[in-house]
């Protein structure tokens, strides 16, 4: 077993898994708070908040708290805009001493008049963070006054960054959004619509994926939260399903839309070329009272493969028999990426992520190969072990394992929220590949001190 080749802290032991045959029954503790001294990779319910809302473009986003919090979320995701860019801008209260010891309602009261008069957004949203919760100030009654003096929304998120995980930032992110939703007209909207929902316009994704549909013969009436407009947020109950692709941020939302408005939705994945093409043939299942939105779709998908597979090959005669270790955000995009990495001929040995859950849990396990380490709410330390251990030549994960990567002497993929080039959809197939080849391939790992190199 994993647990007597390496060291892992008492308390994280329940939290690693390694796929056998014949071994005990698989039960991973998950949806925990991190263990205290463990340096967990995830981050707090504040950021969780902030990555789900900052794409909506059109909105006033402020911090209420010291200037620390907002410079850690500025700019957070890779998310562009084909309008405005009010979201780039990182508005915070800046709370000092003073303010801490007699409240910072009067200073926020103050910034959200400014900020509105100077910029006049369709919506704003205020962030409490961990001293807000402390201090205990009243965020609420600050926004609902401004909300009737300026008549635009003003929502309080409640994000305090010490009262759970990243997941419940995801919530709090929900039940803000959840606050404008059905606040606008849904004249003039087709039978034939959907939301793109936990999609983050990444590199422009969203705008990819709304064109696919859209050549399906579908509206998509608002992508949450890509390229968001809160006019589109404001209407998008009228849509006819909801489809979700983070379904570790966006659930929580579709689960509530479809209990107020009767808004069914799926999940789906737009990663790799199977799960890409299984997300367009779900929509179309789902709309088949209207036939020829399938053969539209079967058109787009026999067009865009036939000219993908051909591009692949090179890539797959590299990459052939190639380790790789999966650490990521949320559960379900680890199973695209190990269906991509199959596709490419590569081995996954290790697979782990920040937020998953025992269902996800359950289905990594399914899906992963024996001897295949899985991991919940790792660490550094955990993670350069199994890597150097399982001989891995990739780690794919976010900004924080990339110095894991990259001093181990590994080839790295970004696959996390700050990346700027798309991998979502068939053309984002392609350049996943192209990034795995060339960071596998390249000459630079041979001076490695893992493969016998100087370093």
């Amino acid at each position: 077993m994993i647990m007597e080749s390496i060291e892992i802290l008492e308390g994280r032991k329940k939290q690693i898994y390694q796929k056998e045959q014949n071994t005990e029954q698989f039960d991973m503790t998950c949806d925990t708070k991190s263990l205290s001294g463990s340096v967990s990779q995830r981050a707090c319910v504040f950021c969780g908040s902030r990555v789900v809302l900052y794409p909506v473009a059109d909105a006033l986003h402020v911090v209420h708290g010291p200037i620390g919090c907002a410079a850690y979320t500025w700019d957070i995701r890779g998310a562009v805009s084909s309008g405005p860019e009010l979201h780039r801008m990182s508005f915070s209260t800046d709370l000092k001493e003073m303010d801490v010891i007699y409240g910072g309602e009067k200073k926020l009261y103050a910034s959200l008049i400014e900020l509105i008069d100077q910029y006049q957004p369709k919506a704003a949203f205020i962030y409490s963070t961990c001293i807000i919760g402390l201090i205990g100030d009243d965020i609420d009654a600050v926004c609902k006054k401004v909300t009737q003096e300026k008549d635009l929304p003003v929502l309080p998120v409640h994000s305090e960054g010490f009262k759970g995980t990243k997941k419940d930032g995801y919530a709090a992110a929900c039940n803000a959004l959840m606050k404008i939703v059905g606040t606008g007209s849904t004249e003039g909207i087709s039978p034939y619509s959907l939301n793109i929902l936990g999609e983050f316009n990444l590199a422009g994704e969203a705008w990819i994926i709304k064109d696919y549909y859209e050549q399906m013969g579908l509206e998509v009436v608002a992508t949450v939260t890509g390229d968001g407009r809160v006019d589109d947020i404001r209407r998008c109950h009228g849509a006819s399903l909801n489809v979700v692709q983070c379904s570790g941020s966006m659930l929580k939302l579709a689960k509530m839309m479809k209990e107020k408005y009767g808004v069914p939705y799926i999940r789906v994945s737009y990663f790799g070329i199977e799960d890409m093409s299984k997300a367009l043939y779900d929509v179309a299942k789902h709309f088949n009272k209207k036939p020829e939105i399938m053969d539209k779709a079967k058109k787009l998908v026999s067009k865009e493969v036939s000219e993908m597979y051909p591009k692949l090959a090179k890539f797959k005669k590299a990459l052939n028999g190639k380790r790789a270790a999966i650490y990521v955000g949320g559960a379900f995009k680890a199973f695209s990426l190990i269906k991509a990495l199959r596709y490419l001929g590569m081995k996954v040995v290790l697979a782990g992520s920040q937020t998953g859950n025992k269902d996800d849990y359950n289905m990594l396990k399914d899906l992963c190969d024996e001897g295949t380490v899985i991991v919940d709410d790792s660490n550094p330390v955990e993670l350069s072990k199994f890597v150097l251990e399982k001989e891995a030549d990739l780690i794919i994960g976010g900004v924080k394992e990339r110095p894991i990567a990259y001093k181990l002497g590994v080839g790295f993929c970004d696959h996390n929220h700050e990346r700027k080039i798309p991998l979502a959809g068939f053309v984002g197939m392609f350049n996943f590949a192209r990034e795995v080849y060339q960071s596998v391939t390249s000459p630079v790992w041979q001076f490695a001190p893992r493969k016998g190199g100087l370093g």
